[in-house]
C-alpha cells in the first residue's frame, strides 16, 4: 500500500477555509442585520440605528462644511432662506419622523452642489444656490436631500460596502492573486454606482412629495434638472457616473408627476417668489 507524502493529500486548504469564512460572516451579517424604516415601513438592510446616524452626521459635518468654503452665519439671507425653507420641509415628513435635520449653506461660490449626511444634516453650496431662481426650486433639492435622510441611503450604502468588502478580502485570500481582488473591487465598485443611481432618482421622489406638500409646484423640480443639465453640458458617460445625468431624471420625474397629478397640476400650487 503506497503511503502517498502530507503535502500530495486531497483536502481543502486553510486558505480557502478562511476564505470561506469571511464570505459566511459577511454574508450573515448583511443579509440578517434588518430594521424597518420608521418613516417609509421598508425592511431595509441597515445596521446603523436613527440616534447613530444623527450622530455620524453631527460629527461629519464641520469638516465637510469646511471642505467648501464653511457655513455661511445666520445673518446671511441666503442662509436664513435656506434653513427656513428646510425646516417647513421637515414638517411635512410624517410624525414617525426620528431625525432632527438642519439646513446649512457653505460659501464655495464655484462648487455646483447639495448634499445629505446620515441623520439629517442637509447642505447646499453657494454656486448651486445663486443658480436656482425660485423659493419652489430651492425646496426641490432641499426635499431631494431630504429623501436621501428618510430612505436611509447612506446607511445602506454603507451596509453595502461593509458586505462587498468582505466578498474583496474573501476573493484576495482565497486566490491569493492581487488581480481576481482587484477584479471583485471593481465589480462591487459597479455594483455600488447601480444603487447610487438608483437612490438619486428614489429622492427625487421624495422631493417632488415634500415641496407640493407645502405648496410649491413640482415642476420646479425640472428647472432644476435644466440647470445642473446646463452645468453640465449635458454630456458625460451615466454608465459610471454616481449620478444620472440630468436628462435622465427629468425623464423620471416627467413620468412621475403624470402619474401623480392625471389631471394636471394643481393651480393653488406655485413657483414661490423669487430667492433672495
Amino acid at each position: 500500500m503506497t503511503d502517498y507524502p502530507q503535502s500530495r493529500r486531497i483536502g481543502c486548504s486553510p486558505r480557502l477555509l478562511i476564505a470561506a469564512a469571511i464570505l459566511i460572516i459577511g454574508a450573515i451579517s448583511y443579509y440578517f442585520t434588518t430594521q424597518k424604516n420608521p418613516i417609509t415601513g421598508e425592511t431595509q438592510r441597515v445596521k446603523l440605528t436613527p440616534d447613530q446616524e444623527m450622530q455620524l452626521g453631527l460629527q461629519a459635518a464641520p469638516e465637510m462644511a469646511q471642505e467648501m468654503g464653511g457655513e455661511l452665519p445666520i445673518a446671511d439671507r441666503g442662509e436664513a432662506e435656506v434653513k427656513a425653507m428646510g425646516l417647513r420641509l421637515a414638517a411635512a415628513l410624517p410624525k414617525t419622523n426620528p431625525y432632527k435635520f438642519d439646513f446649512h449653506l457653505l460659501a464655495d461660490p464655484q462648487t455646483v452642489n447639495a448634499f445629505a449626511l446620515p441623520g439629517g444634516q442637509v447642505f447646499i453650496t453657494r454656486g448651486l444656490y445663486t443658480k436656482l431662481g425660485t423659493e419652489g426650486q430651492l425646496a426641490g433639492v432641499l426635499g431631494h436631500e431630504i429623501g436621501h435622510v428618510v430612505h436611509r441611503h447612506a446607511a445602506q450604502q454603507m451596509a453595502h460596502a461593509d458586505f462587498y468588502n468582505s466578498i474583496v478580502m474573501a476573493t484576495g485570500v482565497g486566490t491569493g492573486d492581487n488581480r481576481a481582488a482587484a477584479l471583485a473591487q471593481y465589480v462591487t465598485q459597479v455594483r455600488s454606482l447601480k444603487y447610487s443611481r438608483d437612490d438619486e432618482l428614489e429622492a427625487d421622489g421624495w422631493g417632488l412629495k415634500l415641496m407640493a406638500q407645502i405648496g410649491f409646484d413640482p415642476r420646479e423640480m425640472l428647472r432644476v434638472m435644466e440647470i445642473l443639465k446646463s452645468v453640465s453640458g449635458g454630456s458625460g458617460s451615466e454608465m459610471m457616473s454616481t449620478h444620472p445625468l440630468p436628462q435622465s431624471r427629468i425623464d423620471k420625474i416627467n413620468e412621475q408627476l403624470a402619474a401623480q397629478y392625471p389631471n394636471g397640476i394643481p393651480k393653488d400650487l406655485i413657483p414661490g417668489h423669487p430667492l433672495p
